[in-house]
């Protein structure tokens, strides 16, 4: 199980790295595309898909638009929970796109009328167990919290496309400034064990510290995503980035 748990102590990092600038700027051209209440209103699976879920109040939208750069990107309802649709944002290049984020909606909030819940909760299930194009799951908890029974159900559904690494997962143990640096690590380890389970036959499964706040875990995992997208194929292209950078420093 990859677990970048420097990303705790990712804020302290300046300037930024190579690949860490390649994979921000890659994500800052995140732009609308479109809303789906049902996946016959998606659009043709051709892009992969990396997929934001969590918990309503988990902060999903924050991390968004955190990781975009943008202030709006991702809006969030003034009802935690009413959001009810699939939301999703083209990256890379205007004429030529190469990668979607889906904004999923958030689950949990126990005042949202019980059919709408059932019915939007059952989009998002389907859009995560039959999406051919989803390259990678987002889960956000909040770190005071750590991974609910909730949380928990929907790693049990997504477990089957985890094996073999054809469905990439990264928890991010979000609003990890309000935790002091013992507590923070401490919520590393129970997550990390939580997800242990998921992580055999190769599965490519990792937790993160994070906070929109403190910018704490920010490049690292602009850098993990950016990864996502092409397979590994960027990734390895920023790891050159950064050897290149580091034979220029070099004496």
């Amino acid at each position: 199980m990859t677990a970048p748990g420097s990303a705790a102590s990712a804020s302290n990092k300046a300037p930024a790295d190579a690949a860490a600038k390649a994979a921000l700027a890659w994500l800052h051209s995140a732009r609308f595309l479109t809303t789906a209440s049902q996946l016959s209103q998606l659009p043709p699976a051709a892009l992969p898909e990396i997929a934001f879920v969590g918990r309503s109040n988990a902060g999903k939208s924050t991390a968004i638009n955190t990781l975009a750069q943008h202030k709006r990107l991702a809006f969030s309802s003034r009802t935690p929970g009413r959001t009810q649709h699939i939301n999703l944002f083209e990256v890379g290049p205007r004429d030529r796109p190469d990668a979607l984020l889906a904004d999923l909606p958030g689950y949990g909030y126990a005042a949202v009328e019980r059919s709408a819940k059932l019915r939007w909760q059952r989009v998002m299930a389907d859009y995560l167990r039959e999406r051919v194009s989803l390259a990678g799951v987002v889960l956000l908890a909040d770190a005071r919290l750590g991974l609910t029974e909730l949380d928990r159900r929907l790693l049990e559904l997504i477990a089957p496309r985890l094996a073999g690494a054809a469905v990439r997962l990264l928890v991010l143990l979000t609003k990890a400034d309000k935790l002091n640096r013992r507590d923070g690590q401490q919520a590393l380890r129970e997550a990390e064990a939580a997800l242990a389970p998921y992580a055999d036959d190769d599965a490519d499964v990792g937790v993160s510290l994070f906070s929109a706040l403190s910018r704490t875990g920010l490049d690292d995992v602009a850098r993990v995503l950016h990864g996502w997208h092409a397979g590994g194929d960027a990734a390895d292209d920023a790891r050159e980035a950064d050897d290149a950078a580091a034979a220029g420093d070099s004496p």
